[in-house]
C-alpha cells in the first residue's frame, strides 16, 4: 500500500492534462501512486494521459458516461489504496514539494484528518493572476475540524481551497461516506466538512498548487448557483454542529457568499476578456 494516492478525475482536459499529470509524476515523494480516470472524454484526454503509461506509478481507468462529477470522483477515489488521498482536477497542477509537505504534516499529527494549503489562481495559459489565495481565518496551528468549518461558514467562501490544495486521510473520507454531492457545486467543500467533523484540521501555509480558470469552465449562471448552494451548505453545517455554528454565523456567511458571487463574476469576466485579447 502506498502512503499517498493522487487521483485525477479527468473530463475534456486534453489541453491541460499532460501538465497536471507531469506535475504529479515530477514530485520527489518516494511512496505515492497516481490514478487517472477519464470520464468518456471526446477531446483526446485519454490519449494524452497514455503518453505517460510507461511510468509504473500511474494507473489509467475509464469511467462510463453519466453521473456527473460525483461519478468520476468516486470511481477514481475507490481505486485508491494509499493512507492519504489527494484529488487533483485534470486542469490544475501541483507545485514541487506538495506531496511531501502534506504527507509530513499528516505523519506528525495523528489526530489531523485534513490538511490544506493556499493556491495560486492561474489562467488558461498558466499565468498566475492571484497569488497565495486561501486559508482565510485558519492560518494557525492544529485546530478542531468543527471550528475550521465554522470559519469557512462565516467567511462565506471555501477557505480550504480546491481539491488540489487538500490532502485527507482516505479511510476517514470513506467512513464519512465518500464524496458528498448534496450541493453539487460544493462537492469538495461539503466533503471536507464531513471529514473535518471527525477530527482536526491543520494548515500548511505555503502555496502548493495552481488552480486554473479557463474561459470554458465558468459562467454567470454557475456563479449564481454557487451562491445559492453556499447558503444551503451553511444551513446544513449548522445542523451538523449547532453548539458551535450559530444562526448569526450562518447569516454572516450568507451575506458574504452573495458578495463573493459578485466578486467571482467580475473576475471571470475580466479573465475572459484577457484571454480573448491574447488570442
Amino acid at each position: 500500500m502506498p502512503q499517498l494516492s493522487v487521483v485525477i478525475p479527468a473530463f475534456e482536459n486534453a489541453a491541460y492534462i499532460a501538465e497536471a499529470v507531469g506535475s504529479v509524476l515530477a514530485q520527489r515523494h518516494r511512496d505515492f501512486e497516481l490514478i487517472v480516470a477519464d470520464h468518456s472524454s471526446t477531446d483526446g484526454t485519454l490519449e494524452a494521459v497514455r503518453a505517460f503509461d510507461a511510468d509504473a506509478r500511474l494507473t489509467i481507468l475509464s469511467t462510463p458516461a453519466g453521473g456527473g462529477a460525483e461519478a468520476n470522483w468516486r470511481r477514481v477515489t475507490e481505486a485508491a489504496t494509499g493512507e492519504y488521498l489527494k484529488l487533483l482536477p485534470g486542469d490544475d497542477l501541483l507545485y514541487p514539494g506538495a506531496l511531501e509537505a502534506h504527507s509530513e504534516a499528516l505523519d506528525a499529527h495523528p489526530g489531523v484528518v485534513l490538511v490544506s494549503s493556499p493556491r495560486d489562481i492561474v489562467d488558461a495559459r498558466g499565468r498566475v493572476t492571484i497569488r497565495n489565495r486561501g486559508l482565510q481565518g485558519v492560518r494557525r496551528a492544529v485546530q478542531p475540524g468543527v471550528e475550521a468549518i465554522r470559519t469557512t461558514v462565516r467567511k462565506g467562501t471555501n477557505v480550504f481551497g480546491e481539491p488540489g490544495s487538500v490532502t485527507m486521510r482516505r479511510e476517514v473520507l470513506e467512513a464519512a461516506g465518500g464524496w458528498d454531492a448534496r450541493f453539487p457545486y460544493l462537492i469538495d467543500q461539503t466533503s471536507y466538512s464531513t471529514v473535518l467533523l471527525r477530527g482536526d484540521y491543520l494548515p500548511v501555509d505555503r502555496p502548493l498548487a495552481g488552480f486554473r480558470v479557463n474561459d470554458t469552465q465558468w459562467s454567470v449562471a454557475l456563479v449564481d448557483e454557487q451562491s445559492t448552494q453556499a447558503k444551503a451548505y451553511h444551513a446544513w453545517c449548522r445542523e451538523q454542529a449547532p453548539d458551535v455554528i450559530s444562526a448569526a454565523d450562518v447569516r454572516l456567511g450568507d451575506r458574504r457568499a452573495e458578495l463573493m458571487a459578485l466578486a467571482r463574476r467580475g473576475y471571470y469576466a475580466l479573465n475572459a476578456r484577457r484571454m480573448r485579447a491574447a488570442r
